[in-house]
């Protein structure tokens, strides 16, 4: 196998990517009855004679889910059908009572759109085919179950069926593994900062199908394999990666790639196929007669707009116009409802936007990411804490070196959560007393460091005189060295050249 799918080539091949996403809907009952959607319950506590498709039971729709699709749709921009059609969807499978699932089809209530996100710096847009509203199966249950008499048995929880889901399918826009997690990131994001899903990745409330194919360049597209229920990120790498060598291996060897739908297995990272994908004519989809068009009326349309947050490229444009800083940093502020406002707070009390932001996307998120903790834990600072300090680096009491361990000192201490500013500001300045940290202000003694620096390394003083700039850096390292690190470096460096141009 070759490295991990990472640019538009992959082995002389060309990959093509699309993926279809259920997020389940925040909704407290379920899309056609009035069952509880909560998770954890005792399996099959939480069905009804609707969820169970039993004689005579009808189902209605909930406008709650309804609404969260309106809401999407207006997010990346989307066209929401003013009149849409649910469709049984028929196929035979255990965790199904009805022997079909109501879904939707040649009228979906969402209508195209886009999704927009950065690979590292660079800026990608990934074109939605459409979002539908369906209800979600049962569940399967194999591992560790005993069934009559204790035996070793499969189980069925129709807890799930029922469930409102909203299935977001792209074009096949994305061409690396890497793109495919990134675009997954940034609908997980957009979803969860609406509050129409509540993101749990664990629980199966956000999971993705990745639909996988290869070609030669200019060759018509390949045939796909469909990864299923991948409910992380670094799952969708994994397989993704795994998928794209395979079909490769599979064509080089001279075999044909079959249609299927696959599995993935992250204690092996391989897929496995698990029956031959279906088309859309093998579920013999046709309209619910139980259900009348869902008819969306433009003012309903207009009441959903006016309760819905700020949008997360709003607020990010929001930063780029009032604190000037980049359209990636600004993107990467609103990957969170969270981390924005803690950037907004921050500046609050730092009085410094782009310092603020340099120590979030820094420090503060290689926090988070070692204890694997959100922004708002007591483990991590809070705005004030962190304000306070950037506070100290801004007037010039501490360099950037000193600030970084001030900061892992305020980490580590058992500390109460410091919500009032000076209390605050009051704590970081200890620190910094303690560890002995502040910067020398003393401008006659750093120019009598400064002439010892110059004293001892006349060889750089004159590489320096006869044009090689490197010479300054080197100068400049020796006088932070004498001073252990205290002395402001622009000072250092406002002092130094006017000594070498003396």
């Amino acid at each position: 196998m070759s490295s991990p799918a990472s640019s538009l080539m992959v082995r002389g091949y060309e990959v093509v990517i699309g993926l279809e996403t259920h997020v389940q809907l925040s909704t407290q009952s379920k899309i056609f009855s009035g069952a509880s959607t909560q998770f954890g319950a005792e399996p099959n506590t939480q069905s009804c004679p609707v969820d169970l498709a039993l004689p005579g039971s009808l189902p209605v729709m909930n406008k709650g889910a309804v609404e969260r699709a309106i809401e999407f749709g207006l997010a990346v921009g989307a066209h929401v059908a003013p009149r849409s059609i649910f469709a049984r969807k028929n196929y035979f499978y255990p965790d199904l009572p009805k022997g079909y699932q109501i879904s939707q089809y040649e009228i979906p209530v969402v209508q195209g759109g886009s999704v927009s996100f950065f690979v590292g710096d660079q800026p990608h847009t990934v074109r939605l085919v459409r979002a539908h509203l369906e209800e979600d199966a049962g569940k399967s249950l194999h591992d560790d179950f005993s069934g009559w008499q204790g035996e070793k048995s499969s189980g069925i929880d129709l807890n799930r069926a029922g469930t409102p889901l909203l299935e977001i399918v792209t074009e096949p826009d994305m061409h690396a593994s890497v793109e495919a997690a990134e675009y997954a990131r940034a609908l997980h994001t957009l979803v969860v900062w609406l509050g129409i899903c509540d993101g749990n990745m664990q629980e199966g409330s956000f999971r993705c199908d990745v639909n996988v194919s290869v070609r030669r360049p200019g060759a018509p597209l390949g045939t796909r394999r469909e990864i299923k229920n991948l409910n992380s990120f670094k799952h969708i790498v994994q397989a993704t990666d795994f998928e794209i060598n395979w079909q490769i291996d599979e064509l080089e060897d001279g075999r044909a790639i079959q249609q299927a739908t696959v599995l993935f297995n992250p204690d092996t990272g391989e897929t496995r196929a698990m029956r031959t994908k279906e088309d859309a004519h093998d579920y013999r989809y046709f309209p619910d007669p139980d259900l009348p068009p869902l008819v969306i009326a433009p003012e309903w349309v207009e009441r959903v707009k006016a309760k819905m947050p700020e949008l997360p490229r709003a607020k990010a444009e929001s930063f780029e116009r009032d604190f000037g800083l980049s359209t990636y940093d600004s993107a990467m502020l609103t990957q969170s409802k969270e981390f924005a406002s803690y950037f907004d707070e921050l500046v609050k009390w730092s009085g410094e936007p782009k310092l603020s932001a340099n120590w979030m996307l820094g420090e503060l998120s290689a926090l988070m990411n070692k204890l694997q903790l959100p922004i708002g834990d007591p483990e991590i600072p809070n705005p004030v804490e962190l304000g306070a300090l950037i506070r100290r680096i801004k007037d010039g009491t501490i360099s950037n070196q000193g600030a970084k361990t001030t900061f892992q000192e305020l980490v580590s201490r058992k500390r109460a959560e410091l919500e009032n500013f000076a209390a605050a500001l009051a704590c970081v300045d200890a620190i910094i007393a303690e560890k002995d940290l502040k910067q020398m202000s003393d401008t006659g003694e750093l120019e009598r460091i400064l002439d010892e620096v110059l004293a001892a390394n006349a060889k750089s003083v004159e590489e320096f005189r006869a044009g090689k700039d490197k010479a300054f850096n080197a100068l400049v390292g020796q006088a932070m060295k004498a001073t252990k690190g205290k002395a402001n470096p622009s000072a250092v460096n406002e002092l130094l050249k006017k000594k070498l141009a003396g």
